[in-house]
């Protein structure tokens, strides 16, 4: 069996918590159709369900990314660096989007941020792929 190692550990945690942040979305956008059904009440219990999880996932997926910039080596390329700058930029807007989608009353802009939000939460999670086999 190959030993772990911190590094194993770090990017272990990192895609977990990704895993909660990206996939409870979609999760969440399969389930909330049926909970209008049942009444504003229903969508409201699991959304807050899901915050309670997400956000402390959404944290994790910070601190490890963070942690693994320290981890970068001097021999990755020019384009290594942009793509990781774009995948920054775009968590920090996925981030943003998502507490926006989440703190707004208004139905237009709760349906453009979760949309924007996912969409991007997808973005970022090809680019960490695109980061480890490139």
């Amino acid at each position: 069996m190959l030993a772990p190692s911190l590094d194993t550990l770090r990017l272990f945690l990192h895609l977990l918590a990704a895993s909660v942040w990206v996939g409870g979305q979609f999760v969440v956008a399969g389930i909330v159709p049926g909970t209008r059904k049942i009444g504003p009440e229903a969508t409201q219990a699991v959304a807050r369900g899901f915050a309670r999880v997400a956000w402390p996932a959404f944290l994790l997926v910070v601190v490890t990314g963070m942690w693994g910039l320290f981890t970068v080596g001097d021999d990755v390329s020019a384009s290594y660096h942009v793509t990781l700058g774009i995948k920054v930029l775009l968590v920090m807007i996925a981030g943003g989007a998502a507490f926006l989608h989440q703190t707004t009353d208004k139905t237009p802009v709760k349906a453009a941020t979760g949309a924007l939000g996912g969409v991007l939460a997808l973005v970022v999670l090809f680019l960490g792929v695109l980061l480890t086999t490139g």
